[in-house]
């Protein structure tokens, strides 16, 4: 039985397990849009209103499910604005499909309406975009390209694949058939690389394990949590990743990212052996490469990763090793702890240091963000969805919310590490879209309105999320380095705003704008018995720039350093 291309493209899907496509319409992939309403009852199409939006999405459902999740663009400006999803998917290694509708073969290289060299636009010339770029010109091959770009996609370290599909291949007739449901292959440590790993720990003084990064599973941060309670070691989970391991387990020390608790870098920066699994070490968990310092750092370093260009690609590393990561948690719980733990007393300061850093400090302003914070982990169910985009606004959810995670059987954060703005609205309305679960979306002023705009996706589609959008006026990362860099020369970085709360209702959000700490829990309740999503504005004095300090204090604290360096100068 012979069908166009577009058909059979999503077909193949369907056979890799894809139930929902996010997308904005394109006029080169309309025989994919036919085949979608022809598979209707096995795949939904996700209808966005911006392309970052549906990567995003898209994004977000790959987290959640461990499967590349998939979406689709149109060529050129389409394409373009779904690039800084494709980047963040690729630094924060989440597997996921995007295909592009193309100009049509016979218009190819003559600069066709919206034509693009998305070989070059995604590909090796702007590395860290794409894992893999390919045009499929034959409808024939369409199972044969779709196979192996959810294989790349997911095997060693995941990523993003973008297949480019000409508009007359899509409509062509072809009698293939779909290649069966492709599944990662499992790589395990060896046992010398488990050996030197307990044979290093087992002489350690003052031990530390990071772990974050992709590829795991339920399974597997359980087998993670037997191993450190049997090894009492202390457990940091990566930036971002703070749902890898239980932040209510006694062993567990807090998260290594943006504003690290001081106790926790100083034990890092301490330690004489560091077990980092599934992460990369990037710059935001090292605190810019200072807490282990590049290429040889001071601690005994064993890395185990899923991908082998990788590891000791910034730091040398004594014990290496190629692995996933539910064979490697499921390696060290086999692994038998020794009879004398010296880092006992060790692990149990890091933890009490970590429950320090959770009481609210003390507060002059009206909205007091870590009481806010905190009414949120009261009143969420243990397997509600967080997701937040970027900015400063970001560092209160991180600081005080107690992530139960993976090892309860549900991924409980989405949070971008790349740290691109706008993530968090669309990733929360997907994560209830997929899963049914509750969610919860932290965001920022400019945040907000970088993809507000799919509160009508929510709509439409019946999602339903809670957005605390904090209001400064500003963008308050930025302004924080201004006054940091150049105090009291403010530029570009305040914000005249929208009234949030009308333009949430004009989607057909609920609505609330809250002044006052005490206000928030009833609104909050209000927003979780809804049947339809509610937006929380939250006005804050742009004083109120971090969960540590005030835009005041660092505002003084660099004018004070500018003095002492001109009294310096000759």
């Amino acid at each position: 039985m012979r069908q166009p291309g577009g058909q059979l493209l999503v077909a193949c899907l369907v056979e890799q397990g894809v139930d929902v496509v996010f997308g904005v319409p394109g006029e080169s992939y309309l025989a994919v849009l036919d085949g979608l309403h022809a598979w209707q009852h096995a795949i939904r199409f996700v209808t966005n209103r911006q392309e970052a939006g549906s990567v995003f999405m898209a994004d977000a459902h790959a987290r959640l499910s461990g499967r590349p999740g998939v979406c689709m663009v149109t060529r050129g400006p389409g394409a373009a604005n779904a690039a800084i999803g494709l980047h963040t998917a690729f630094q924060d290694s989440v597997p996921l499909v995007m295909l592009v509708g193309d100009v049509a073969s016979d218009t190819r290289d003559r600069e066709a309406f919206q034509e693009i060299d998305f070989a070059s636009f995604f590909g090796p010339t702007t590395k860290g975009l794409a894992k893999r770029v390919e045009r499929v010109d034959h409808a024939d091959r369409i199972p044969e390209y779709v196979a192996r770009a959810f294989a790349t996609a997911m095997q060693g370290r995941p990523g993003p694949v973008v297949l480019v599909l000409p508009e007359d291949m899509l409509t062509a007739p072809t009698a293939a058939q779909p290649v069966p449901r492709v599944e990662p292959a499992a790589a395990a440590p060896t046992a010398a690389t488990m050996q030197a790993i307990a044979q290093r720990l087992a002489q350690a003084q003052q031990p530390v394990v990071i772990v974050g990064g992709p590829g795991w599973t339920p399974q597997a941060a359980q087998d993670l949590q037997n191993f450190a309670q049997a090894w009492q070691l202390p457990v940091a989970n990566a930036f971002r990743a703070q749902d890898t391991f239980d932040n209510h387990h006694p062993c567990y020390a807090g998260d290594a990212g943006i504003g690290i608790a001081p106790a926790l870098a100083q034990a890092i920066r301490q330690a004489d052996v560091v077990l980092a699994l599934g992460c990369r070490l990037g710059e935001m968990t090292t605190s810019g490469y200072t807490l282990l310092e590049p290429p040889n750092p001071t601690q005994t370093l064993l890395h185990l990763h899923p991908a082998a260009d990788e590891l000791n690609r910034v730091y040398h590393a004594q014990v290496a090793g190629i692995c996933s990561m539910s064979e490697a948690a499921l390696a060290l719980a086999a692994t038998p702890a020794p009879a004398l733990i010296p880092w006992q007393g060790h692990t149990e300061r890091l933890r009490q240091a970590y429950l320090d850093n959770l009481k609210p400090p003390a507060s002059s302003f009206p909205l007091n963000l870590a009481e806010v914070v905190q009414t949120c982990q009261q009143l969420l169910p243990a397997n509600a969805v967080l997701s937040n985009g970027a900015g400063n606004f970001a560092g209160w959810l991180h600081r005080f919310f107690c992530y139960h995670g993976w090892s309860k059987g549900h991924r409980t954060q989405l949070a971008p590490t790349v740290g691109a703005m706008g993530y968090g609205v669309p990733a929360g309305i997907a994560a209830n879209l997929v899963t049914g679960r509750t969610v919860l979306t932290f965001t920022g002023d400019g945040d907000f309105l970088m993809n507000g705009q799919e509160l009508a996706t929510a709509m439409q589609h019946g999602g339903r999320s809670v957005i605390v959008l904090l209001n400064n006026g500003m963008f308050g990362t930025i302004r924080m380095h201004q006054e940091r860099e150049y105090p009291t020369h403010v530029s570009g970085s305040t914000l005249r705003n929208p009234d949030f709360c009308a333009l949430a209702q004009a989607y057909g959000y609920a609505a609330e704008r809250i002044t006052q700490t005490a206000d928030f829990e009833p609104a909050l309740l209000r927003a979780l018995q809804r049947d339809h999503g509610t937006l929380i504005e939250l006005p804050i004095d742009p004083e109120q720039i971090t969960s540590r300090t005030t835009l005041q204090a660092i505002r003084e604290r660099s004018l004070q350093q500018q003095s002492s360096t001109a009294q310096q100068e000759p």
